[in-house]
């Protein structure tokens, strides 16, 4: 046999060894969800979660922040200070989530009830002025009546912020000119201030 065929066969030999070995991308060795596995003796693909596990960033360990309970009610005091930073953020994630239907100074107005939603009821009115802020808390995460949640689409914290906002603005609505600062009286037009 010449070298030449020597090396042909030894190519052919090399490439159907080599060839068997393959494994393509499309067929790899991986658990397909819900489908049935035999290397686990209760024959599920999907493994059960370690008892007491929890999922990066959902720890969740302080209830007054996440619940807005405390003792099983709602809360009535803030989780964590109110700063002019908290007051900007609440005013700006108000403004793009609630103002559609609460309006900008929270008497129920908003485009979305003009053009037929129903009226949600003004931040003034006693009741709301005079509910614990865990209650605020509730309503934006869990929703209620017409108002549907907004778990998923505003954080704890900006919830937060906005129900500072919101007390702010339930203050404003309800200034005499008694707290306006003497100083920042004279640029009221004569007549403002209750």
């Amino acid at each position: 046999m010449s070298s030449n065929h020597s090396r042909l066969l030894l190519a052919l030999t090399a490439a159907v060894l080599l060839g068997g070995c393959r494994q393509d991308m499309h067929d790899q060795p991986k658990f397909v969800p819900l489908r049935e596995n035999g290397f686990y003796t209760d024959a599920r693909s999907a493994r059960p979660i370690i008892e007491g596990t929890v999922a990066r960033g959902h720890l969740n360990d302080d209830g007054l922040l996440h619940t807005g309970k405390e003792n099983g009610q709602d809360a009535t005091e803030f989780p964590f200070p109110v700063t002019a930073e908290v007051m900007a953020r609440g005013q700006e994630r108000y403004n793009i989530f609630c103002a559609p239907c609460h309006d900008r100074t929270g008497r129920g107005n908003g485009m979305v009830v003009k053009r037929g939603y129903r009226q949600p009821p003004s931040y003034h009115i006693d009741r709301l002025r005079q509910a614990p802020v865990g209650l605020f808390f509730d309503v934006m995460t869990n929703g209620f009546g017409a108002m549907p949640d907004y778990r998923a689409q505003v954080p704890v914290r900006d919830r937060w912020a906005i129900i500072a906002y919101i007390r702010a603005l339930q203050a404003s609505g309800h200034a005499t000119l008694e707290v306006v600062p003497p100083g920042e009286r004279n640029k009221l037009a004569p007549g403002t201030g209750r």
